[in-house]
C-alpha cells in the first residue's frame, strides 16, 4: 500500500505488547460528545502523554485517554467539538488520525478469557498441592480410619475445585458430543470425572486408593496448556469491523435550507455532500463542483495523490487533499466501494479459520482410540476377575489417566510459545495459534511495495543539483502545500540548512500546484502538465520561475531496512517471490529491478491482490503475503499466512497473522526457518507423548497403574515436552 502512516515513526517491541495504558471510556458520556479516533504511528509512553496533554489542552475537550494497545484515544468533548479539529490538531502535534464509529467497535477490549482460565488454573495449582501433601500420608502407610480421613478431606478439596476449574474442558466436550463428534477435551473430561467418581466411590467404600491427587493434577497441567495456548493467540477483532469502523460515520449534506450534518446511514443515492480539504470521503460518488488532489494509498496503493475534477468518481475512504469538492452520491453505507472491502475480507477470513493445526489432527486419531482402549481394558478384567465391576472399573480409569493426552494437550502450545518468545526478540509477534505451522509450510511471499518493502515516504533526490536561489523559491512555495512531494521538498530543503524566499500572493491552485510573486515574476511549484514541463519516469515535481524553463525536482520512495537482505533469504530458501502493487508501472518495475523479484504486477486494485493471492492458492501454492494497507487487507486474509509492519494500518494489523514491530524486514527468512523448527519439535513432542503412552499403557492394562504413578507419570510426560520445547530458545 501506498500510505504515509508509520512513516514517522516505528514500534518498539515493548509497547506493541504493552497493557494499555490506561482504560478507554470511563463512564458514560452523550454520543454526539464521543469520538474514538484510531492513532496508528503511536509507540510508546511519551506518545501517550503527547496526545493526551495536546488534546485535554483544547478548548471544549473534556478528557482524552489513550489505549496504546488498541492504538486508540477515546475523547469527551463538548457537542461542538468535531472530529475534523481534533484530527488537525493531532496531525499538528505530529501523529496520524483517522476517527472511528465507537457504534462499531467496543471501547474496552478486555482479555476475559485469559483471565478466566488463569484465575481455574491458580485454583487447580492450589488444591492439587494441598491433596498431594494429604497424598504423602496414605502412600508412606496410613490406613484404616487415618487413611479414610485424608481420603475424605482430599474429596472435600478436589471436588468443588474439579466442578469450577476444569469446566473449560467440560463445555467443550459437551459442545462436541452434542454434535456427535469427539475432540481432545471429550477423554479429558471423561478421565476427569470417572477419576472424581471413582475415588469418591472408593473413600465411600474405605478402599486404598484414590485418585484425586491424579485428578487435579490432570486438570492444572492441562489448564496450564490450555493457558499457554490462549497467550500465543492475539485477542484479535475482526478486521471486517475495523473497516467498517473506519468509514466515515457522518457526513456533511447540502440541501435547499442550506447544510446540515447527518448520519451515513441518512444518505441517499443522488444526495450532494459537502466533502472538506484534510477529510476522508464519506460516500461513493461523483464530482459535481470543485477541484482538489485525491490520497487513494489507503485503497488502491498509488504513492502519489492524482487530481480530481468535475465528473471524477471517488471512493469512500479516499482523502480530499487540498481543494474543498461537492460530491453526489452514487453508493453509501453497506454499499459503499470500502464496506465491500470489509465484506472481501470477512470471506478471506472464513476461509483461512478453516485451517486444521497439527493439534486437532492429532486429536481426530487419539480421541475415539483412547476411549476404546479404556473400554477393553474395562471388558477384559470384567471377565478375568469374574464380573468384579470395581476392579474392572478401577483399571479403566487409570488407563484414561496414563493414556489423558496431558503431554498432547502441552505438545504445541509449549512450543509456540517458545519460538514465539524467540521471534519476539528478533522483532516480530505471532498474533495467531497456528501461525507458525502455516508460516512452516510457504512455499510462495508475495510483497506489497509502498509501506511494505519500501518506507512509504518520498526522498528528494537531486536537490544538491540545482542552485541555492531556485531551491530557496521551491522552499518557500512548498512550505504552503499539503502535498506529499512539497511537504518531503521543504524537509530535505530545511535540512540542508536553506532558508525560504519572501513570496507574496501565495495561492495554492487544488489539483496544480502552489504559485506566488517573486521579485516581480510569477514562480509556480507543481505538476509537469501545469507548468508545460516534459515529465519522465521518475517521480517529479517542477518548478517554473517566470519565463525560465521548468526545473525538475525528483523523488525516490525509500527502501525499507532489511527488505534486500528478506528476498534474498526468501529466494536462498527456494520460495518464489511476488511483488504485486497498486502503485504505477514506472516505481514498481524498478523495486522489482533493485531487488531481482522477477514477477511483478503494478495497478493492482484490492481485489486484484486477494485475486491473485487466491489463484496461487488454487494452484497449489502456501502463500505468505507481507503487506500493509487497506489495500492489502483482503489479500492478507486470504493467504496462507501473513505479516504487516506495526506501522500498518490498524485493519491490516487485524487481518494478519504475525506483526513486525520495527522497521527492518530481515527478521523474515530467520522467521520462515524457525517456523520449520517449531513445526519439527511439535511432531518430536508428539513422539514423545506416543513413546510414553508405549510405556505406561501396558503397566495401566495389567492393573499396576497407582493413583501415585499416574500422578507422577503425567507430570514427568508434560515437563518432558515442555523441556524439548525450550531448546527453540
Amino acid at each position: 500500500m501506498s500510505t504515509a502512516i508509520g512513516s514517522r515513526a516505528s514500534a518498539c517491541p515493548a509497547c506493541a505488547v504493552a497493557p494499555a495504558a490506561e482504560a478507554l471510556g470511563q463512564g458514560e458520556a452523550p454520543a454526539e460528545a464521543r469520538l474514538l479516533l484510531s492513532l496508528p504511528t503511536i509507540h510508546c509512553a511519551g506518545c501517550i502523554s503527547a496526545v493526551e496533554r495536546g488534546l485535554n489542552a483544547e478548548p471544549g475537550v473534556r478528557s482524552a485517554r489513550v489505549n496504546l494497545t488498541l492504538k486508540r484515544v477515546s475523547v469527551e468533548a463538548e457537542p461542538d467539538v468535531t472530529a475534523d479539529r481534533l484530527i488537525g490538531l493531532l496531525d499538528r502535534l505530529g501523529y496520524e488520525a483517522h476517527e472511528l464509529d465507537p457504534g462499531v467497535l467496543s471501547a474496552t477490549a478486555t482479555d476475559r478469557a485469559g483471565r478466566d482460565i488463569l484465575m481455574r488454573l491458580a485454583v487447580a495449582g492450589f488444591a492439587m498441592m494441598n491433596v498431594m501433601l494429604l497424598s504423602v500420608a496414605v502412600w508412606s502407610g496410613a490406613a484404616d480410619a487415618t487413611r479414610d480421613l485424608f481420603h475424605w478431606i482430599s474429596a472435600a478439596i478436589a471436588l468443588p475445585t474439579i466442578a469450577f476449574s476444569a469446566q473449560p474442558f467440560f463445555r467443550n466436550a459437551w459442545s462436541a458430543l452434542s454434535v456427535r463428534r469427539l475432540n481432545m477435551d471429550v477423554p479429558i473430561s471423561l478421565a476427569i470425572l470417572l477419576a472424581a467418581g471413582m475415588s469418591l466411590y472408593e473413600t465411600m467404600q474405605s478402599g486404598r486408593h484414590a485418585y484425586f491427587d491424579a485428578a487435579l493434577s490432570l486438570t492444572f497441567f492441562l489448564l496450564a496448556g490450555r493457558y499457554l495456548d490462549h497467550r500465543t493467540r492475539a485477542v484479535a477483532r475482526s478486521a471486517a469491523e475495523e473497516l467498517a469502523a473506519l468509514e466515515v460515520p457522518r457526513a456533511l449534506r447540502v440541501a435547499a435550507g442550506g447544510e446540515e450534518t447527518v448520519a451515513i446511514s441518512e444518505l441517499a443515492v443522488g444526495d450532494i455532500v459537502r466533502v472538506k480539504p484534510g477529510a476522508r470521503v464519506p460516500v461513493d460518488g461523483v464530482i459535481v463542483e470543485g477541484q482538489s488532489e485525491i490520497d487513494r494509498s489507503l485503497l488502491t496503493g498509488e504513492s502519489l495523490p492524482v487530481y480530481a475534477g468535475p465528473d471524477a468518481q471517488l471512493s469512500a475512504g479516499e482523502v480530499n487533499l487540498t481543494g474543498p469538492l461537492l460530491v453526489r452520491v452514487t453508493a453509501a453505507g453497506e454499499d459503499s466501494s470500502l464496506h465491500r472491502m470489509a465484506d472481501l475480507v470477512a470471506i478471506a477470513e472464513s476461509s483461512k479459520n478453516r485451517y486444521t493445526s497439527l493439534a486437532d489432527r492429532a486429536a481426530r486419531i487419539y480421541a475415539p482410540g483412547v476411549h476404546l482402549l479404556a473400554l477393553l481394558a474395562f471388558a477384559a478384567w470384567l471377565a478375568i476377575s469374574g464380573g468384579d465391576v470395581r476392579l474392572a472399573l478401577n483399571i479403566a480409569v487409570a488407563v484414561l489417566i496414563i493414556t489423558c493426552p496431558c503431554a498432547l494437550g502441552l505438545a504445541v502450545p509449549a512450543v509456540t510459545t517458545a519460538a514465539s518468545g524467540r521471534l519476539f526478540k528478533r522483532g516480530m509477534l505471532i498474533k495467531d495459534g497456528t501461525a507458525l505451522e502455516r508460516l512452516a509450510e510457504i512455499d510462495t511471499v508475495v510483497f506489497d511495495k509502498t509501506g511494505t518493502l519500501t518506507l512509504g515516504a518520498p526522498e528528494a533526490t537531486n536537490l544538491g543539483d540545482h542552485p541555492r536561489r531556485e531551491i530557496e523559491v521551491a522552499l518557500a512555495l512548498a512550505e504552503q502545500s499539503s502535498h506529499p512531494l512539497a511537504q518531503s521538498l521543504a524537509r530535505a530543503a530545511r535540512a540542508a540548512g536553506i532558508q525560504p524566499a519572501q513570496l507574496s500572493d501565495v495561492t495554492e491552485v487544488p489539483g496544480y500546484g502552489v504559485e506566488a510573486q517573486w521579485g516581480g515574476a510569477w514562480v509556480r511549484l507543481g505538476r509537469a502538465a501545469w507548468l508545460r514541463a516534459t515529465p519522465g519516469r521518475v517521480t517529479a515535481a517542477w518548478l517554473r520561475i517566470g519565463d525560465a524553463d521548468p526545473i525538475e525536482f525528483t523523488f525516490a520512495d525509500s527502501l525499507r531496512p532489511g527488505a534486500e537482505e528478506a528476498v534474498a533469504a526468501l529466494k536462498a530458501q527456494g520460495k518464489a517471490v511476488h511483488l504485486i502493487s497498486g502503485d504505477a508501472e514506472g516505481p514498481v518495475a524498478e523495486l522489482a529491478a533493485r531487488l531481482g523479484i522477477d514477477d511483478w504486477a503494478a495497478g493492482a486494485l484490492p481485489q486484484d491482490k486477494a485475486a491473485r493471492v487466491q489463484a496461487l492458492s488454487d494452484a497449489g501454492a502456501r502463500v505468505l503475503m507481507v503487506g500493509d494497507g487497506l489495500n492489502d487487507t483482503a489479500a492478507l486474509a486470504a493467504a496462507h499466512v501473513s505479516i504487516s509492519p506495526a506501522t500498518a494500518l490498524d485493519a491490516a494489523r487485524v487481518a494478519s497473522d504475525i506483526v513486525l514491530l520495527g522497521k527492518d524486514l530481515a527478521s523474515l527468512g530467520e522467521a520462515v526457518i524457525t517456523a520449520r523448527k517449531a513445526t519439527r519439535r511439535i511432531k518430536e513432542n508428539f513422539a514423545i507423548a506416543a513413546l510414553y503412552n508405549l510405556i505406561a499403557v501396558p503397566i495401566a492394562l495389567v492393573g499396576l497403574a497407582t493413583p501415585l504413578a499416574a500422578a507422577l507419570a503425567m507430570s514427568a510426560s508434560s515437563i518432558t515436552v515442555s523441556l524439548n520445547a525450550l531448546r527453540l530458545r
